[in-house]
């Protein structure tokens, strides 16, 4: 079975989040550690789609 870690979309950097080819994930709010920003994905068959993006200030 097929895995990958989420990638941030905006700085490109690896989060926490890692995939299997049977997970599914909408509206998942992501957290990336490195810039500090949420990003609300959806997810299936190891694709990732942004449906927004979220600066935060820490």
């Amino acid at each position: 079975m097929g895995e990958k870690w989420v990638i941030c979309p905006v700085c490109g950097g690896k989060t926490r989040v890692r995939l299997r080819e049977d997970t599914v994930l909408i509206n998942f709010p992501l957290f990336c550690p490195k810039c500090k920003c949420e990003n609300i994905i959806s997810a299936e068959h190891l694709r990732v789609k942004v449906q927004k993006t979220v600066h935060t200030s820490v």
